[in-house]
Order: C-alpha cells, then sequence, then structure tokens
C-alpha cells in the first residue's frame, strides 16, 4: 500500500461550475471561512479525512486551499458521504482546478496499527501538508472538520509516536464540528480524500477480491465481516481492531458508520 500524496496547483479561481446538487442538503458556503479575513488571512487549507474507521486500507486526509480574496464559490459540492460515486467523480476534477492548490496523504493500514489512529491521521494529514508546500503555496490558516486537533504536531510524542520526515503543519489549526457539511473548503477537501482512497480500495480489491472491496471500501459492511470470519485478516486489514467485535484479536474498534461506503 503506498503512502503517496497527490498534490495539484490550479489555475486561477473560476466561478461557479454547475454539478448535480445533493438532494435535500443545503449548499457549504465559504462564509465562515471568509471570518478568517479578519485575521489578515488570505490562503486558508480546509482539512477533512476518510477512512478512520474502516477495517481495511489507508486513511487518507485531503486539503483543499482557498484564497479568501478570491475564490468564487464551487456549486455541486458536499460532504461526500451526501453525493453518489459518480458525482464525486464528476467533482473530483472540478474541485482540483478550483482550488489554489489540493492534496491527500494516505497512512496505511500497517501504520494504523503501529501509531494507533491519531498518530495515522497526523501521519496522513502530514503528508498531504508537505505536498502542499511542496506546491510553493502556504496556508496561513488551517480549517479542520471535527472537535479535535489531530493534525498539529504532537507537544510529547508518546511511546507509539514515531518522528516524521515530512514537513509539520505549523500553520494554526481551528477545528469546526460538522465543517464538512457547512465550508466549502471542507467539503472540497473530503471529495478528493473520498475519490483518492475510493480508487486505491478499487485496485486492492484485484489483489483480494473476495472480500468486496470494490463495493465497500474496506467498511465493516456484514458481506466483509462473513469474509473476514472465513478467511481471515489480509495484509491491509487493521489487525490491531476488534475486527468482528472481538471474534477476532485486536485493541481498538471502528468509530465510523460502516454503512454506505461505496
Amino acid at each position: 500500500m503506498p503512502s503517496a500524496t497527490r498534490t495539484v496547483p490550479a489555475a486561477a479561481p473560476r466561478r461557479s461550475v454547475g454539478a448535480t446538487p445533493a438532494r435535500g442538503a443545503k449548499a457549504p458556503t465559504l462564509r465562515h471561512e471568509r471570518t478568517f479575513k479578519a485575521q489578515g488571512v488570505r490562503l486558508l487549507a480546509g482539512v477533512d479525512e476518510v477512512g478512520r474507521g474502516a477495517l481495511a486500507g489507508p486513511v487518507s486526509v485531503g486539503i483543499a486551499v482557498v484564497d479568501l480574496e478570491r475564490q468564487k464559490p464551487l456549486a455541486g459540492v458536499r460532504d461526500s458521504k451526501l453525493l453518489s460515486p459518480a458525482e464525486r467523480e464528476r467533482l473530483e476534477p472540478l474541485v482540483r482546478r478550483w482550488s489554489v492548490a489540493s492534496a491527500v496523504g494516505h497512512a496505511t493500514a500497517a501504520e494504523i496499527d503501529s501509531l494507533g489512529i491519531i498518530a495515522a491521521l497526523r501521519l496522513a494529514g502530514t503528508r498531504a501538508w508537505g505536498a502542499i508546500l511542496g506546491a510553493g503555496v502556504i496556508p496561513e490558516a488551517v480549517l479542520l472538520d471535527g472537535s479535535h486537533n489531530w493534525l498539529s504536531p504532537a507537544e510529547q510524542l508518546s511511546l507509539f509516536d514515531q518522528p516524521v520526515v515530512e514537513a509539520a503543519c505549523e500553520a494554526p489549526v481551528h477545528t469546526k464540528v460538522k465543517a464538512d457539511m457547512q465550508c466549502l473548503s471542507v467539503a472540497a477537501a473530503s471529495v478528493i480524500a473520498k475519490v483518492e482512497r475510493d480508487r486505491m480500495m478499487r485496485e486492492l480489491h484485484l489483489e483480494y477480491p473476495d472480500y468486496g472491496w470494490d463495493i465497500n471500501k474496506g467498511y465493516a459492511t456484514a458481506a466483509h465481516r462473513d469474509v473476514l470470519r472465513a478467511a481471515g485478516p489480509t495484509p491491509y486489514h487493521r489487525v490491531s481492531w476488534r475486527l468482528l467485535g472481538g471474534e477476532l484479536q485486536g485493541t481498538e474498534s471502528p468509530d465510523e458508520d460502516p454503512q454506505d461506503e461505496a
């Protein structure tokens, strides 16, 4: 499993681009992001993760950087969970072009087992952050979905943390619950992270087709657990987790809804 990042410097910000909106969902905006202009922030990075609660595959962190002085809204973007696979695939290149820069970083199942999920999130996010910096873009602030800042460098390394060679995120990180639903930069980050991770899981499905990763993307569906029960875990499973609710040895349990993750 590669731990790669992908970054795409974008052209000048574009006006709204049409796309099919998620039904019944209120569109995220740049309203919250623009409040950071009062602090002198121009380049802001929206950050979101996908794959945190999966049983197999990487955890992935997306970053989409917006220019608060020039950015126009991008129509159709929602939190990735509210979009169909076809909608996400159509929006992903639009998000890449719309963003000042974008990147997705990954931490493998083995790294999750070795470090724990929070440190693995930090590692994946740090890889994405390093790709943004490598593109010559330096965000002045970060807007992170959720209530916990797992992106900033740990103040003190735990026994499970390992030194990271990538450039750590030194910008101020601001957390916001449901930012992926309300904030366009974070929703955009969720789309590119979801699309890239889903592609990785489809590739891994070719290696282990019995587990249905082309459909469940590594999440704990009944069919996925049935195969785990019969055949056991693969090298891409997070074996430190209680993969079958205690039936397979491990120390952690998934913390994300395993329903439709196609």
